[in-house]
């Protein structure tokens, strides 16, 4: 159910911050999203389709909007028997279950029940009833969920239960793209995977990369401020990417576990700066979940990752570690401290 738009200065504005001019980027459909990998010089096609037939194996793998994917018969069979699955499903739901735990059930992999209900960002959304939204709380548990690594099975105790690893399953793709950049020796990538951006190595020069995070109100492309990064990866979870607007109020797909309604807390968007993509991808949605106060001292309390919060007052904040790094360029936003 990822969800976020993060904008890469790319194309003729990347010409702006970068003395090597770059060799044209490979998009393709996958994920449920457009996905762009910059080789520059090193960007080859036999490079281009080894990468891009790895993404759509893990697609194959995780997702829950396509029929017979591993997911898909986990969550058939759940209340019934264990599924045999792919190292690269346990890998991802053993994170997910992580933050799960951190969160206290926030963030919350077996959220499919209700990310299904909603339908946000397909052609079914819609404003579910009272009565169905209280009708699938009960299935939403992660402690419900038994994975065997050493089988390599997972078993959903109860009939109705459903994985969703949306939140998370880019973060492990981008992962699996700078491991095949690393085995291949390439110094220098830039990997966007719908807004799950990893800034592999750095520019020609040993510069940083400079990368724009997206203005949650304004079009997309636009963003508050440009971010400095090497060799590491950025992922924002924001009220903006899907919605469904109904009487004129919005409803966005990061939806609370602990009421069925999207998340109202002051926030609209987390941004979060790692090593792994697929810890900031799953910590984006968990620190979104807690809000800003329970999701910094979380943050805080990892070390090693920093956070860009927007609110809808017009402020914004940021950890130590990253606010030096971050140049705020728009007008319409303020630092809140």
């Amino acid at each position: 159910m990822k969800h976020t738009i993060l904008v890469i200065i790319s194309g003729a504005l990347l010409t702006l911050f970068s003395c090597a001019k770059p060799m044209p980027a490979q998009t393709e459909y996958v994920l449920g999203t457009l996905c762009t990998i910059n080789l520059f010089e090193k960007g080859k096609p036999e490079l281009y389709r080894t990468l891009f037939v790895r993404l759509r194996e893990i697609e194959d793998h995780m997702s829950v909007n396509k029929d017979g994917t591993e997911l898909d018969r986990v969550n058939a069979a759940a209340g019934k028997e264990p599924v045999a699955v792919d190292a690269d499903v346990i890998e991802v739901l053993s994170a997910a279950l992580l933050y799960a735990e951190l969160s206290d059930g926030a963030f919350d992999p077996t959220v499919g029940p209700l990310v299904k209900l909603w339908g946000i960002g397909t052609d079914n959304a819609r404003i579910p009833e009272a009565a169905e939204i209280k009708a699938v709380l009960p299935l939403i548990n992660y402690k419900d969920v038994v994975l065997d690594s050493q089988a390599k099975t997972i078993y959903l105790k109860r009939p109705g239960m459903a994985l969703d690893l949306g939140a998370i399953a880019k973060g492990y793709a981008a992962d699996e793209m700078a491991r095949i950049l690393k085995a291949q020796r390439i110094d220098r990538a830039i990997i966007d995977l719908g807004g799950n951006v990893l800034a592999y190595g750095e520019k020609q020069g040993g510069k940083p990369w400079r990368i724009g995070v997206q203005d949650p109100t304004g079009d997309r492309g636009a963003y508050i401020g440009i971010l400095e990064i090497k060799n590491k990866t950025m992922v924002t979870s924001g009220v903006y990417e899907r919605f469904l607007i109904q009487d004129g109020i919005r409803y966005h797909h990061i939806l609370s576990t602990a009421n069925g309604y999207p998340v109202q807390n002051g926030l609209l968007s987390v941004t979060i700066i790692a090593d792994r993509s697929i810890d900031a991808d799953g910590l984006s949605t968990t620190v979104f979940a807690l809000g800003y106060e329970k999701g910094r001292n979380l943050l805080e309390q990892l070390g090693n990752v920093e956070g860009i919060f927007i609110f809808d007052d017009g402020t914004v904040r940021a950890t130590d570690g990253v606010r030096s790094s971050f140049n705020l360029t728009s007008e319409r936003y303020r630092w809140a401290d």
